[in-house]
């Protein structure tokens, strides 16, 4: 049972109190707080973020920018044919079965399976893509391949557009007020 008094500390150390200054001579930080005297680091409001020059155009602004990241772009989890040879062929080869498995970290955009590696049993795959080599090994081995549709990406005027029409809808629902 946890109790107050059977708390222990975090591993690694205990949590470590804020160190409290301007709290007297005494206290080995006072007077100046551990700030020195006098200059700019000495005052209140100092600008002492990352990537501050002192006032000269910083270096992050100075540099001209280049490129553009596509906000449509479609990343895929990849998955080579030789590791479906590990999985259960019981089931279809899905992303949601691959993810519970272990076999990927993270869905992504969708699924798709390349060419890399032998196989031997008979599976069947639901993928978003599939590269000609491995949809031929997969073919060889006798398995099937259904490809998967993906959903069309929404642009953000799309969406904003989609909630202000459900948003009328559920005002219109709700009826006049009487």
């Amino acid at each position: 049972m946890n109790e107050l008094s059977r708390l222990t500390p975090p591993a690694g150390g205990g949590v470590k109190e804020k160190k409290r200054v301007g709290r007297g001579q005494a206290s080995g930080t006072g007077k100046t707080a551990g700030r020195g005297g006098k200059g700019q680091k000495a005052r209140t409001g100092n600008m002492n973020f990352i990537g501050f020059e002192g006032g000269q155009m910083p270096i992050q602004r100075r540099v001209p920018k280049r490129g553009f990241t596509n906000p449509f772009r479609v990343e895929y989890a990849i998955v080579n044919v030789g590791d479906l040879e590990r999985i259960d062929p019981k089931e279809p080869v899905t992303l949601e079965s691959l993810l519970a498995a272990g076999a990927l970290k993270d869905g992504r955009d969708g699924l798709k399976i390349l060419g890399d590696g032998e196989l031997t049993k008979v599976i069947t795959v639901r993928a978003h893509k599939v590269s000609a080599q491995a949809r031929e090994k997969i073919e060889k081995a006798g398995g099937k391949i259904e490809l998967i549709e993906p959903a069309p990406r929404k642009t953000p005027q799309q969406r904003k557009a989609e909630e202000k029409a459900a948003a009328a809808a559920a005002k219109g629902a709700k009826g006049p007020k009487a």
